[in-house]
């Protein structure tokens, strides 16, 4: 994802923090990072003391208050541009800071879905509890976006879209059955039973070995009419004649 203007200043909080400002990357200290983070994360201005108790929870509310007006200080400021704002004990995010996270959401939702812009994780590699929250409710986002993606792109007959959205869900949660009937589904309406038939096996190996369970009724609907018949006619053809011989021996 690039900035949407020129000469902005873009936050990336998927797959990792990073800041730049021109393309060009920013210096941010451990705890600027997490500070602007969580102001990314919430998307509207946090009371300046819940902002360092979140921030600094094993510190006492004096402690934890001089830390945040130090990490306020030492704030990057690209260009002279300031990256937060804190005004009557309020403290938000300027309007010259763009985040990744947002540009995806905005866009997935007014249904301009690029797959690579939903591929990404909300910072993987933090443990904080607010990070954790945030990042499961981005990874459903994607989830209902990709599938939804791909069935408006089935429903056009642009089957390799549809199926890059669907095998990015699978991709995303491996265990969810709706996504891989997304792709079953995309296999047939592309003449492939071949391909479907095997992606059912394929899953259905993955929720015994996992889960230890079968794959769900609509799950198998998909491609209930494949299941058990002969490989082609003359197969079935050989069969009937082998029959016939035995009652005759």
């Amino acid at each position: 994802m690039s900035p949407s203007r020129s000469g902005s200043t873009l936050l990336w909080l998927l797959n990792a923090f990073d800041l730049r400002h021109e393309e060009q990357p920013v210096r941010v200290c451990g705890s600027a990072q997490r500070l602007l983070a969580f102001l990314a994360l919430q998307r509207r201005a946090v009371h300046r003391r819940t902002l360092a108790a979140t921030l600094w929870p094993d510190l006492d509310e004096r402690s934890a208050a001089t830390r945040l007006r130090s990490t306020l200080w030492r704030l990057p400021a690209p260009a002279g541009e300031r990256l937060v704002d804190s005004d009557g004990g309020q403290v938000r995010l300027t309007p010259v800071l763009e985040v990744d996270l947002h540009l995806a959401e905005d866009d997935a939702l007014a249904e301009r879905l690029d797959v690579t812009q939903l591929c990404g994780e909300v910072l993987p590699e933090w443990d904080e509890p607010w990070v954790e929250a945030e990042r499961e409710r981005f990874r459903q986002l994607r989830l209902h976006r990709l599938e939804e993606s791909a069935d408006r792109a089935l429903r056009h007959g642009h089957h390799h879209l549809a199926l890059q959205a669907a095998l990015a869900a699978v991709s995303t949660e491996p265990l969810r059955e709706s996504a891989h009937r997304r792709v079953m589904e995309i296999h047939l309406a592309e003449g492939n039973p071949a391909e479907a038939l095997r992606h059912y096996h394929t899953v259905r190996r993955l929720l015994r070995d996992e889960l230890g369970l079968p794959p769900a009724p609509a799950t198998r609907a998909v491609v209930a009419s494949l299941l058990g018949r002969p490989v082609d006619g003359r197969s079935a053809d050989s069969r009937s004649v082998r029959s016939l011989d035995a009652r005759s021996a």
